[in-house]
């Protein structure tokens, strides 16, 4: 009747209880309610539905329907109608209808903020009058203008400008907006606020996200060329301080193992620890000191209501020697025996009982034959857990008056730039290295904020800044 012509259009928002639906019998619903809607036009008429739901052509041979489904049956039956599947792909028809767009006439009394990333990429907008639009939007880069003014300011660039249009530039040429390009790639003047900001548009913009140095050079690579851009893109991501507080490091570790020298005699020296936050006791014990002796390994755990004081320390006359903060591989045997209070009946590094070691058989002879053992076995257990810790550690140095960052990841009570979580940054600082403390350990200027915390750090922990203190 209307020779393929729209008729009419509508359209309906799902009610609270349709938009529960099935698939199945929501389409099965469009179909209702488009029949019921233009009823004056389909009651009597043959009518043809195409849907690009395929299994609803087979709605009316189901064997089985649901009580919903047996309902829209009843109103579909009053029209002679046949279903049609029309795949979605190929009905662009329905699609550019389902879109939402504003009509043209807004542009007129209602003016579009532009976005606030467009300002960042410095874009230059204008507007010009076509015959069948109110307006047109163009986009056009100005760094690229910025960028080819410059070059006139850089004498290798000018030389080679020259060169080109006396057709002995070998691989520069001149692109069409007067712009002197190598092997087709803008090039970039030595010395220039442009290069500046196209570094760190390149790593710092919300679209490229601090790339690394080989990802953030083959980006750049592909438009743009200078004289060592892969030197000089490696030196920028190094020294952004977003990375170096935020990145994990993927490298091995700092810091090689440094063995303990070997004693002479027995409880010579020790290691000691407290485990606290135990269940009270009858006598009102909460905590457990515990001792080991390095040569012999024989450990005491001691009750204690408290823990360890510099009262005892200086009542003993000894000294206390701490261990670098955050770094238990320090003192690991003290670690280790905290796991295992009981485990007192064989130690694998001296190939003996401690006990045996400390008093041993007969409390002469054999003791002082036991302790030469015990010095024999012991270097030869550190040179071989040495040669296995270092292959998965590198010899890590910084100097007096070097500016490092703090790993934080592990101090949990620190408040790292007033967030938690783990979106806050990995690293603190910088800070200025004072003095080196044995090979592996360095005494740090922390901030006030951080003047309870013990100020030695093991290497592997620090983070090199190239940001030096004026």
């Amino acid at each position: 009747m209307q020779q393929g012509k729209v008729v009419a259009y509508a359209s309906h928002q799902l009610k609270s209880h349709e938009q529960n639906y099935p698939t199945h019998d929501l389409e099965l619903a469009v179909v209702v309610f488009a029949l019921k809607i233009w009823r004056h036009y389909l009651y009597g008429e043959k009518i043809q539905i195409f849907t690009d739901h395929k299994s609803l052509k087979y709605f009316f041979t189901e064997k089985e329907l649901n009580m919903r489904q047996r309902r829209l049956l009843e109103l579909v039956k009053d029209y002679d109608c046949k279903v049609l599947y029309h795949p979605g792909k190929a009905n662009v028809v329905a699609n550019a209808l389902s879109r939402k767009v504003a009509h043209s006439a807004t542009l007129i009394t209602k003016q579009a903020p532009l976005l606030r990333d467009f300002e960042r990429a410095e874009i230059a907008v204008s507007v010009r009058e076509v015959a069948s639009q109110l307006a047109q939007l163009i986009v056009q880069p100005t760094l690229r203008q910025r960028i080819i003014v410059a070059q006139l300011n850089d004498p290798y660039l000018v030389e080679k400008h020259l060169l080109v249009e006396a057709e002995q530039g070998e691989d520069f040429s001149i692109s069409s907006d007067d712009g002197l390009t190598f092997d087709g790639r803008l090039c970039v003047p030595e010395d220039s606020a442009v290069k500046i900001e196209l570094l760190t548009e390149a790593h710092s913009s919300p679209f490229t996200m601090h790339p690394g140095s080989t990802k953030m050079y083959q980006d750049l690579r592909r438009a743009y060329w200078w004289r060592n851009i892969k030197r000089e893109v490696a030196d920028f991501v190094s020294r952004c301080l977003v990375c170096l507080q935020v990145k994990a490091p993927r490298q091995k570790p700092g810091g090689l193992l440094q063995p303990l020298g070997v004693l002479e005699w027995k409880w010579e020296s020790v290691s000691m620890d407290f485990i606290t936050g135990l269940p009270r006791t009858l006598k009102g014990y909460t905590v457990i000191w515990v001792v080991v002796d390095k040569v012999t390994k024989s450990t005491h755990f001691i009750p204690r209501k408290s823990t360890y004081t510099a009262r005892l320390q200086l009542a003993l006359d000894t000294r206390l020697d701490f261990s670098t903060a955050f770094h238990p591989q320090t003192d690991g045997q003290i670690e280790r025996l905290n796991h295992v209070l009981e485990d007192m009946l064989y130690q694998a590094t001296i190939d003996m009982a401690p006990f045996e070691a400390l008093y041993g058989l007969e409390l002469v002879q054999t003791t002082n034959a036991a302790i030469q053992k015990v010095k024999v076995r012991m270097l030869t257990t550190q040179s071989r857990q040495k040669s296995y810790a270092n292959e998965w550690h590198r010899d890590l140095e910084f100097d007096m008056g070097d500016m490092v960052f703090l790993k934080v990841a592990l101090m949990k009570t620190v408040l790292r730039f007033e967030k938690k979580g783990k979106l806050s940054p990995r690293f603190v600082g910088p800070f200025e290295i004072l003095e080196r403390i044995g090979p592996v350990a360095y005494h740090l200027a922390l901030a006030p904020s951080f003047s309870a915390m013990h100020d030695v750090f093991h290497v592997s922990m620090l983070r090199m800044s190239q940001i030096r203190r004026m």
